[in-house]
């Protein structure tokens, strides 16, 4: 019987077989050494001449050649111990050596982690890449992650249960990825962005507490922290619950769980504005949506450091500096920005403008003094009110933002977050969670100057039909609230949930103030409308982006880095070829036609 590596000190003095890859083989003369990998780790075998037919074959193997050895576990000699790997005091003297099967030269390293081969290459070739001990060990791990996340559900009362792939197209914020039906000409499939109309429809037929490991599909951009087309997440639904801090009081035990007991990692809070949100018998803070928004910038924010953006308004109500008269000016104040280097200055300054500010202002602190281009402009009563409201320091720099409210926010939110990277604020060890409440249920579209949904038009918007019923003005409408609540670990989004809209009055409602009539929503979203019209309880739930989740946990900066097979950054599966054309028969089944691009 094969033995495993990490069991073969168990048989020292024994005969055993082992199995694996050819990770390195060295040629010494009359001893030839090879050592073989297999999915634990590698174990040094010793072949000698006396084995001539096995000699023979270990003078022709190469690097990732698969083998088979039968032979006897002894201890190494002392100067031959190797104190780099588990299996260093120990060998295989080898009696039978056979070659399973041979390797080409490879084109992609198995042996380093991941940097001497290019990702596009280590996409192509996944099946090697994953080979390397670092994606071996990453592929358990997320095993040992799946089984606490499910232990955890299942002690807490939850039914797992699969939801259909093929479904209808819904509102869920990207593009659907259609399938066409053949045996229906002309109409269409989509895969699920997410289960969400399932497991509501799962309330209805009277499930108390549902959850499931869920593929879901998005036909959204890649990026750095998101997948392409597919990804998973831990969705889950509770019946008679009507406050979304019953979800998060559900959830939060096992985010702590997985940060502490799996990942080790310590639970960090910087920030003194978010630490006044947190309940007093819990450790993650409750941020509304506007705090979080007014004070970071983002909605999003990372809390393992603080840099609040800190409004100046007020200071400069009266300037007759130019560049601050404006409806809203904000400011940060960067410890240790001082050491910043003019050509450092510039670079930030850039990504301002980019973002759609006009330039960066900017104060340094240094030798006991202030510093700066714009002091001349600025009465000594704003100077000394700027470094007081900042908390600025010798060895501090304060940067600016002045303009409306929304692109001083956008501005200095993704500068806290440069500066936050400049100065080494994110340890990767420490997590900071916290819950982002209270997102407007409507949100003014820009483009097409109109009203639209927030976020999930499947949420109870706080106040129910009363609300909506009383908001006759867009301003109004814009102030109403959602029961909606996302997740934020170390400034990614890493789960979203809400209070779900179970009331087909209040359905019909939000899609008419958006202009849908009755009838729109009833062709949408019939089957759960009509699902509602028979004793619907209230209920709740979130989904965890697992794949973000373990990222993080990881202490990966690429999402492609902790799944199996991603895509890559433009979407393609290298390694598959896919997307792929197809032939004209299976369009013809499908009863579709590719039209030509025009030149």
């Amino acid at each position: 019987m094969r033995i495993k590596t990490a069991d073969l000190d168990k048989h020292l003095g024994e005969e055993v077989e082992v199995a694996g890859w050819v990770n390195s083989r060295r040629d010494h003369g009359g001893l030839i050494f090879i050592d073989l990998r297999d999915f634990d780790g590698l174990i040094q075998l010793v072949v000698t001449p006396e084995t001539a037919e096995s000699f023979a074959l270990a003078e022709t193997v190469r690097d990732e050649f698969v083998l088979s050895a039968r032979g006897t576990m002894r201890k190494r000699e002392p100067e031959l111990v190797n104190s780099n790997i588990p299996t260093g005091e120990i060998e295989l003297v080898v009696s039978e050596l056979k070659l399973l099967n041979r390797s080409e030269p490879l084109p992609v390293n198995t042996h380093d982690d991941g940097d001497a081969s290019s990702e596009e290459m280590r996409l192509k070739y996944r099946y090697l890449d994953l080979r390397r001990p670092k994606m071996q060990k990453r592929l358990k791990r997320r095993s040992e992650y799946y089984k606490v996340v499910r232990d955890y559900m299942y002690a807490h009362g939850f039914t797992e249960i699969t939801t259909p792939i093929l479904a209808n197209s819904s509102p869920e914020g990207a593009r659907d990825f259609l399938v066409p039906s053949r045996l229906h000409p002309g109409k269409f499939y989509a895969l699920p962005q997410a289960p969400q109309q399932f497991k509501q429809l799962l309330m209805v037929g009277g499930v108390e507490k549902y959850f499931q490991i869920a593929p879901c599909f998005r036909d959204e951009d890649p990026r750095a922290d998101r997948l392409y087309g597919d990804f998973y997440q831990l969705d889950f639904e509770m019946s008679f619950v009507d406050d979304g801090e019953i979800v998060r009081r559900e959830i939060e035990p096992l985010y702590l769980k997985l940060v502490t007991e799996f990942a080790e990692k310590k639970i960090v809070c910087r920030s003194e504005i978010a630490k006044s949100y947190i309940p007093e018998d819990d450790v993650v803070p409750r941020l509304p949506y506007e705090v979080a928004m007014d004070n970071y910038g983002v909605d999003k924010p990372d809390l393992r450091y603080g840099m609040e953006l800190v409004d100046l308004t007020e200071v400069f109500s009266k300037t007759e500096f130019k560049v601050f008269k404006q409806p809203c000016v904000k400011a940060l104040c960067v410890k240790g920005g001082a050491e910043l280097t003019r050509r450092e200055i510039d670079e930030f300054t850039e990504k301002a403008r980019k973002l759609g500010a006009g330039g960066l202002a900017y104060i340094l602190y240094s030798d006991g003094e202030a510093k700066s281009p714009i002091l001349k402009f600025m009465s000594e009563a704003e100077i000394d009110a700027v470094k007081e409201k900042m908390g600025a320091e010798d060895g501090d720099a304060v940067f600016f933002g002045a303009d409306t409210r929304d692109l001083v926010n956008k501005v200095l939110g993704q500068l806290r977050i440069a500066f936050a990277d400049r100065f080494g604020l994110k340890n990767p060890k420490e997590v900071a969670l916290t819950w982002v409440v209270d997102f407007p249920f409507y949100e003014w579209d820009e483009k097409n100057k109109k009203l639209d949904f927030g976020h999930n038009p499947f949420s109870m918007p706080k106040g129910g039909l009363s609300a909506l019923e009383a908001a006759k003005t867009d301003a109004e409408k814009l102030a109403i609230k959602a029961d909606q609540y996302d997740m934020v670990m170390n400034g990614y989004e890493c789960a979203s949930g809400a209070v779900r809209n179970y009331n087909p009055e209040i359905m019909y409602k939000v899609f008419n103030i958006l202009g849908y009539n009755n009838e729109y929503v009833e062709a949408r979203f019939g089957g759960m409308l009509g699902a509602f019209k028979f004793g619907a309880p209230p209920h709740a739930g979130c989904a965890p982006g697992l794949d973000r989740i373990f990222m993080i946990l990881e202490d990966e900066d690429n999402i492609r880095d902790v799944v199996a097979f991603p895509k890559n950054g433009n979407g393609v599966d290298l390694m598959m070829n896919s997307p792929s054309e197809v032939d004209a028969e299976q369009l013809d089944e499908a009863h579709l036609a590719i039209i030509p691009e025009e030149d």
